[in-house]
């Protein structure tokens, strides 16, 4: 542990400042394309995947919402597994985080690039850099400039999500008959309801987000515990909607074949002129994403660093604007390289894993809590860390050996790093 007091951040944070950074981040670009692969997996029973996925989203959400309330510090399930667990603990959710939102970002980024330019894939690729590089900076300068962004990219993502189910609604092709039979629901069985729980499950699980900037949120222990269900009921009353919307338009079938689901829907419910308002849509929800995804990472990497567990000059906090400008310049520049060099896209099943993994050890530390500290009943965390490790049986076996190895790289480090210094690896 590091000793004296480290700077700290500025709370400066509301209840409705944190529900839009946690929107921000579960209605990023995911609600655009993961219908494809979960009608894929599940067929119309990918509604039934959405409804186990928000079980599961419930559970890991309330326990994360408990322990920021006895925790209201930077770091999210970082800080928490170190408390309730032991550093060991807290270092596996934090590296899992840091390293596989690492990924996210690239990936987000070039998402927005793809939607935001039709042209050539170097141009995509420097216009991918220069958003991550703005919101960076953009960051830096306060988190209220954050929240402020962000609560304008969340309105254009919703009006632009609410024209497209109005499209469907009022195209004059969309039709219950689309659906299928009953049979329609349960065509992926049982393993691919659960897959399609797993994708969907990713395309909304940034309500950690707000855990990890616990330490800037006014009043936190009643501030976080209302914000995080509120942003994810909304979020997920949001992915029904538009599920059940694209499965009308187009079935799910031809969802499973898309790149791009939500265009088909609407061109497929006679509605294609709104081709381009799906399309700003996107690139509008992949900023927001990739915004809420640095301030995240930034505040986790901070409290990593403050323990030795990062470079300790990523604990630096601006004097002026109270961020962890260090941080979040060091992994503008570590996305920027990964959007310029890899196509993250297709290949960062490991950000999965690493994602299942912090929410295990949230919801086995929350399981630690004391009945002072506790809100919501036990069983309900069992309940999450059983739901993890379901949707982590579901991952493609190359993402899972992935996953491994990259928390083998990680734990591995921590440990040689300990033994050079001379310490007990605690």
């Amino acid at each position: 542990m590091i000793t004296g007091n480290p700077p700290a951040l500025a709370r400066r944070l509301g209840t409705g400042d944190a529900v839009v950074i946690g929107l921000g981040s579960m209605i990023g670009a995911g609600v655009y394309a993961a219908f494809g692969p979960a009608a894929k997996a599940a067929g119309t029973g990918l509604l039934l995947g959405l409804v186990l996925a928000a079980v599961v989203a419930y559970c890991n959400a309330v326990s994360s919402a408990q322990l920021a309330a006895q925790y209201p510090t930077s770091g999210g399930t970082y800080a928490y597994g170190r408390e309730r667990l032991g550093p060991w603990w807290g270092f596996t959710a934090g590296w899992g985080f840091v390293v596989g939102k690492t990924a996210s970002c690239a990936a987000m980024a070039l998402t927005f690039a793809t939607y935001a330019v039709p042209g050539p894939w170097w141009l995509q690729r420097l216009v991918a850099v220069a958003g991550v590089l703005a919101l960076a900076v953009l960051n830096t300068r306060g988190v209220t400039r954050t929240a402020q962004l962000t609560r304008i990219l969340v309105t254009i993502t919703l009006a632009a999500l609410a024209v497209v189910v109005l499209g469907i609604a009022f195209g004059g092709a969309a039709s219950p008959a689309h659906l299928g039979g009953a049979g329609a629901w349960t065509s992926g069985g049982v393993y691919g309801i659960l897959q399609a729980a797993g994708l969907l499950f990713f395309a909304f699980a940034g309500y950690a987000r707000i855990a990890t900037m616990g330490e800037e949120v006014r009043d936190p222990a009643r501030t976080i515990p209302r914000a995080i269900p509120l942003a994810l009921g909304i979020a997920v009353l949001v992915y029904l909607i538009i599920g059940v919307a694209a499965l009308l338009a187009s079935g799910p079938a031809r969802l499973a074949e898309s790149a791009a689901p939500l265009t088909t829907a609407v061109t497929d419910a006679g509605a294609g002129d709104l081709a381009p308002v799906v399309r700003i849509g996107g690139a509008v929800a992949s900023l927001g994403a990739l915004l809420a995804l640095i301030a995240g990472i930034g505040r986790t990497s901070l409290a990593m660093a403050r323990n030795r567990d990062l470079p300790a000059p990523l604990a630096a906090v601006h004097p002026r604007y109270r961020v962890p400008h260090h941080a979040e310049l060091a992994l503008a520049v570590v996305v920027s390289v990964l959007a310029l060099t890899v196509d993250l896209r297709g290949v960062i099943g490991f950000s999965s894993f690493g994602v299942l993994v912090y929410y295990a050890i949230a919801n086995t530390s929350a399981f630690t809590q004391r009945a002072p500290h506790r809100r919501w009943p036990r069983w309900l965390h069992v309940l999450g860390l059983l739901g993890c490790v379901a949707l982590v049986a579901t991952l493609p076996w190359p993402s899972i050996l992935a996953g491994l190895a990259v928390f083998a790289v990680g734990l591995g480090g921590r440990l040689l790093l300990h033994r050079r210094r001379g310490a007990d690896p605690e």
